[in-house]
């Protein structure tokens, strides 16, 4: 089955109003909630990946958000509740805002996000723009009305950047806001295109990821995709580690709080070229439009 693509050149809300979603509330709209968490899932829908992985991908955060471990954790902290929204993501363009801010308060709504991500139909874009990606969210998370305790983007993909602005730009403006990004990287054993690059999880770990306790879960078989998915959102959401045959999880800096085992990615001398996408895709000569 092909990847369903979207009309390019339509907006963010021209896309919510189409798939039938809110458009993103802002903080001076109504009174503000308070949760323990914003956790915003900002997922690569780039077709560097076939339908079959997007469906795996997919079905990962389904089955995670109806799992009894991450239910628990959501519901764990001391204000009983997390906001969480999905957003797809590939080129220098507009995300897809797929499921808008959702309050999970309880197991029945955490299964009816699972039940409406899981009837959403799975699309596919060209090119990779991580940039992109996290500075809407960045809009999507402060724009909001909601106030929590920490916010985090959760960003996964199996590339690089290489469409739109500088990552290390796009990243540091984010972390400047306060906001955590985490990664999960997937790193798949299939024949390499031209626009792949070595060693994604450096990639990621150096240029992607940060702010406290920022981690990467990476993925290394499709068969281990749904249960690094699962661990990877119990940790973001209660800093609870669990035992579930993932891929170990790899910490940028020493996690806050108890519990928490570090494993950190033994990284190499060298820095990690974080403009290495844009190279890659130009074919040496460069990719390079910066964010200001």
């Amino acid at each position: 089955m092909k990847l369903l693509t979207r009309l390019r050149g339509m907006t963010t809300l021209a896309i919510a109003a189409i798939a039938g979603l809110s458009a993103p509330v802002t903080a001076q709209q109504g009174a503000m909630t308070r949760v323990d968490l914003e956790l915003l899932l900002a997922v690569d829908i780039s077709q560097s990946m076939d339908y079959d992985e997007h469906e795996i991908q997919r079905n990962g955060y389904v089955d995670a958000f109806r799992h009894k471990d991450v239910i628990n954790a959501m519901l764990s902290g001391p204000e009983g509740k997390i906001a969480v929204m999905y957003m797809e993501w590939a080129g220098d363009f507009d995300p897809i805002p797929t499921i808008p801010w959702t309050i999970i308060d309880s197991q029945e709504a955490a299964k009816k996000f699972a039940d409406r991500l899981a009837d959403e139909p799975i699309y596919g874009e060209q090119r990779t723009s991580i940039s992109r990606a996290l500075l809407t969210a960045r809009e999507y998370i402060l724009k909001n009305n909601i106030t929590s305790h920490r916010q985090v983007i959760d960003v996964s993909g199996d590339g690089a950047n290489n469409a739109g602005p500088l990552v290390e730009s796009a990243r540091d403006a984010v972390v400047k806001s306060g906001i955590v990004i985490n990664g999960l990287p997937i790193m798949l054993n299939k024949p390499k295109e031209f626009y792949d690059i070595d060693h994604l999880d450096r990639y990621y770990k150096h240029c992607v990821i940060g702010g406290t306790a920022a981690f990467i879960a990476p993925v290394f078989d499709l068969r281990q995709l749904s249960s690094t998915i699962r661990k990877k959102l119990v940790l973001e959401i209660a800093s609870l580690d669990v035992d579930t045959g993932a891929a170990p999880v790899q910490f940028a800096e020493a996690p806050v709080g108890p519990g928490l085992v570090q494993a950190q990615l033994k990284l190499p001398a060298e820095k990690t070229d974080c403009t290495v996408g844009e190279q890659v895709w130009g074919g040496g000569r460069g990719y390079f439009r910066d964010w200001q």
